[in-house]
């Protein structure tokens, strides 16, 4: 059985930045479709960036965050990343990790959230002046 610990929230101001941690438990998150998703106060949760590795590493991310979030994931401290630059008041959220028990992340799914069966508690994030 998998667990997710997110960490690395925090309050920034806009134009800041923040990098956020996923350390994974029971899988190995070079084998796996890893996520990070976003809940905003009083909306759904929006799909933020994907990453797997199969053999070369793929990435996927919302238009709201290309350019400015950067997923990776380091395989010897089995760890998942969210860089996130250039932040904006529209970026607070409770930000959350995900995973799938998938070789890839499904490109016509990957922003559902039925694709993932293992979630982390979640790290808030705030940008504000």
């Amino acid at each position: 059985q998998a667990h997710l610990a997110e960490s690395g929230g925090g309050e920034v101001q806009p134009g800041g930045s923040l990098r956020l941690s996923c350390v994974v438990s029971g899988y190995a998150v070079s084998k796996i479709c890893m996520a990070w998703f976003r809940q905003a106060p009083g909306k759904g949760r929006e799909p933020v960036a994907s990453i797997y590795t199969n053999p070369d590493t793929t990435t996927y991310y919302s238009d709201p965050v290309k350019g400015r979030f950067t997923i990776s994931h380091d395989n010897a401290k089995n760890t998942v990343y969210l860089q996130m630059n250039s932040l904006q008041p529209e970026d607070t959220a409770m930000y959350y990790c995900a995973g799938a028990l998938y070789a890839f992340c499904p490109s016509s799914s990957w922003r559902g959230e039925s694709t993932y069966s293992f979630w982390g508690q979640g790290t808030q994030v705030t940008v504000s002046s």
